[in-house]
């Protein structure tokens, strides 16, 4: 299968692979930890957030919170209760991580103070987990076997 066949494929099918039960449980906490992420943003970690916000971003922190807060919830949930497209889901929560991943390079790059990280070191450190996230979305769905045609 060409690589086209393959997305093509992963967003139209349910995947096998992620039914497995390591799999479903790290899919179903993955997806409690999104949810639990997403009403941070909304509510007690509001500001924390905010300050991972890159200055490049047109919009105002508040608002790029907020809006990807409620897409925080909305994946997280979608991880958690959908039974079918798991490995297409998997695959754009995947992208959300690498689409986020500026706002943590953000602010370990300008020294901003958020979630107790509050040294360039535990900044940095934060970072080597964004790599972890993604590939815990690829597997925990399937989506890295239906990417590479093994369903």
């Amino acid at each position: 299968m060409t690589i086209k066949e393959n997305v093509v494929a992963l967003l139209t099918s349910k995947s096998p692979a992620a039914e497995a039960t390591p799999r479903t449980l790290g899919r179903v906490i993955l997806g409690a930890a999104m949810v639990f992420a997403g009403v941070g943003h909304l509510t007690f970690a509001r500001q924390d957030f905010q300050a991972q916000v890159p200055d490049f971003v047109p919009l105002d922190p508040d608002v790029t919170v907020l809006a990807s807060g409620v897409v925080e919830i909305a994946l997280g949930s979608s991880l958690i209760l959908l039974k079918s497209r798991r490995a297409a889901i998997g695959l754009v929560v995947a992208v959300f991580f690498v689409a986020v991943f500026p706002g943590n390079v953000a602010q370990w790059a300008n020294h901003r103070d958020a979630f107790g990280l509050d040294t360039d070191q535990a900044r940095a450190t934060r970072l080597i987990f964004q790599p972890v996230l993604i590939a815990w979305a690829l597997w925990s769905t399937g989506a890295w076997d239906a990417l590479r045609g093994r369903r």
